[in-house]
């Protein structure tokens, strides 16, 4: 292919093509389906000339330890010269059980498109009118993202086409977005593995996130991704009878007014800029009683998310430490003034209640329980969380039961049994990242998304507005992390599960760094049965910014 006219000429039929065959892998996350996915690049990466020339430029990259035997899938155009350009996309999917009857349909965009005529009134008014015009193409991952994942795909072929193109092109495709990004997180070390290799000079890395719109006519580039935290709160109370309060406990008190402080609580929100991160919400709350009686909750646990744009991991554990404490000051005083009015009709001796304020991080308790035990403890503990690790492979609990059940297990050591707070971190951690952080950013990144606002104007009139942050979490959240070290101290205090069960590669990030950008399509409807992307976007627009963005990058007029 040597004409510049010929490089994106009929892509969008391709890019159809690659996305129809690409959904028909039902790579649900975190299951043996992803397998399905990747035999599917793999496949297409062989049927492409180049791949059977250069065998070597593409391939899988395991990841260790997987219960599923997962990989990294990626290929390559090796070209001229050092820069690089990553294209990254994830290619799980989440479940279908939302489609109902329709579950058949669920991966084949135009059976599923004549069903969904049939109960349009049913839809939500948007997706009727994008249903009747024709102009969206619905089905579970073709929006999220396999639309992208295609996009991608198809370039990839057409750049191995030109003969001595400058530059390399790498696209990695990765597994288990949706759950732990384990996927993401080997990719990086494939990224040092290739960098090492090949001397590679990382420019950029593309995602191709589908991108939504607060208004219609106007596209979004990010320069960044948000990053997420999820801190728990585990609250012991201590028993009683429901006829004896005064003389128990009841965690439900305190983490009900942990849950009110905290839930919606803005002070969590970072602002960069003009923009701000949404506000923490709670994912989970249970108490540990398994059938009914009337005493007390003896604990309950619970966890929340937090968004950030800027802020640390330890900054954040801070507040949340800080409102653990507040808290339980507030509930002791509300318990005390409630004793006083009941003994005063009761005629009870007064006085004051026993329980005193007491929360502590999570590595607090476990050497808490150390020093009471010892190596008896320490090799109990070791063996315990090997055995949860394995229950969460074979499906049997959550990330987040594994955490809880970790933490119970700790209380077995702890000979304190007055009421607490513990609090710490439940996986997975995505660091904050944006290109407004990077010092010294080359003029060529610094000014494009700029020179790609020019050209949708100018190709399209198609307004794009760029953001620093992606805020729908992204495994760009990888591309790069701030003060390594201290993240991986902070993980390990406040993290059970932190180690052999769940690590972050942060050296690697640290070698591989670079600035990011996401270019996807728009789509509406993530994870629901409309799911969906915009038609225009997917065979059209996208394919050509992200590769006027290569052609910016490397300098190719040819590609212009």
């Amino acid at each position: 292919m040597e004409n510049k006219n010929h490089v994106l000429e009929g892509i969008g039929p391709k890019i159809e093509h690659i996305l129809l065959n690409y959904i028909e892998a039902q790579s649900f996350t975190f299951t043996e389906g992803e397998k399905d996915a990747e035999r599917y690049l793999m496949k297409f990466f062989s049927n492409i000339k180049y791949f059977k020339d250069y065998p070597q430029y593409y391939g899988t990259y395991k990841i260790e330890g997987d219960p599923f035997n997962r990989a990294v899938s990626y290929a390559m155009v090796k070209g001229e010269g050092n820069d690089a350009v990553v294209l990254v996309h994830h290619n799980d999917v989440v479940e279908v059980e939302d489609y109902k009857l329709l579950e058949p349909f669920a991966f084949s965009p135009k059976p599923l498109e004549e069903e969904l005529m049939k109960i349009k009134d049913s839809l939500q008014d948007e997706a009727q009118i994008d249903l009747m015009e024709g102009s969206y193409l619905f089905g579970r991952g073709t929006c999220d993202m396999k639309g992208g994942g295609a996009i991608q795909l198809a370039l990839l072929e057409r750049y191995s086409e030109i003969k001595g193109f400058r530059g390399n092109v790498i696209v990695i495709a990765v597994p288990d977005e949706e759950n732990l990004s384990a996927g993401m997180r080997s990719a990086v070390s494939l990224l040092k593995v290739l960098k090492n290799k090949y001397n590679f000079n990382y420019k950029l890395m593309i995602n191709s996130e589908p991108h939504q719109r607060k208004d219609k006519e106007k596209g979004v580039f990010s320069q960044g991704s948000v990053g997420k935290i999820m801190p728990f709160v585990y609250v012991r109370g201590y028993l009683s009878h429901i006829g004896k309060v005064f003389e128990g406990f009841n965690p439900l008190n305190l983490m009900s007014e942990i849950v009110r402080n905290t839930e919606l609580n803005i002070d969590f929100s970072d602002i960069v800029g003009s923009e701000m991160a949404p506000p923490p919400t709670w994912l989970y709350l249970k108490d540990n009683k398994k059938q009914y009686d009337v005493s007390m909750p003896l604990s309950v646990a619970g966890c929340f998310s937090i968004l950030t744009l800027n802020r640390t991991p330890q900054e954040i554990m801070e507040k949340v430490k800080d409102i653990c404490f507040k808290s339980f000051e507030d509930i002791l005083e509300q318990m005390g003034q409630s004793y006083k009015a009941f003994a005063k009709v009761k005629k009870l001796p007064s006085g004051t209640l026993p329980w005193k304020v007491n929360v502590v991080a999570f590595a607090e308790l476990y050497e808490e329980a150390c020093k009471n035990y010892g190596e008896k403890f320490i090799e109990s503990y070791k063996v315990i969380a090997k055995s949860i690790e394995t229950k969460f492979n074979r499906g049997q609990c959550t990330i987040i039961e594994c955490n809880f059940e970790l933490v119970e297990f700790v209380y077995q050591y702890i000979n304190d049994i007055s009421p607490r707070v513990v609090y710490g971190l439940v996986p997975p951690y995505y660091p904050n990242v944006s290109n407004v952080y990077y010092k010294g950013l080359s003029k060529e990144i610094s000014n494009l998304s700029e020179q790609l606002c020019n050209y949708t104007k100018n190709e399209f009139g198609q307004i794009y507005e760029t953001e620093e942050f992606y805020t729908g979490i992204s495994d760009l959240s990888y591309t790069s992390i701030g003060d390594g070290e201290e993240t991986v101290k902070t993980l390990e205090t406040y993290m059970p599960l932190f180690g052999d069960f769940y690590s972050i590669p942060v050296s690697d990030i640290e070698e591989i760094s670079m600035p990011c950008i996401n270019i996807g399509p728009w789509g509406k409807d993530f994870h629901k049965l409309t799911e969906r992307v915009y038609k225009d976007d997917l065979y059209n627009r996208t394919p050509k910014i992200i590769n006027k963005a290569i052609a910016l990058l490397f300098n190719i007029p040819e590609l212009l």
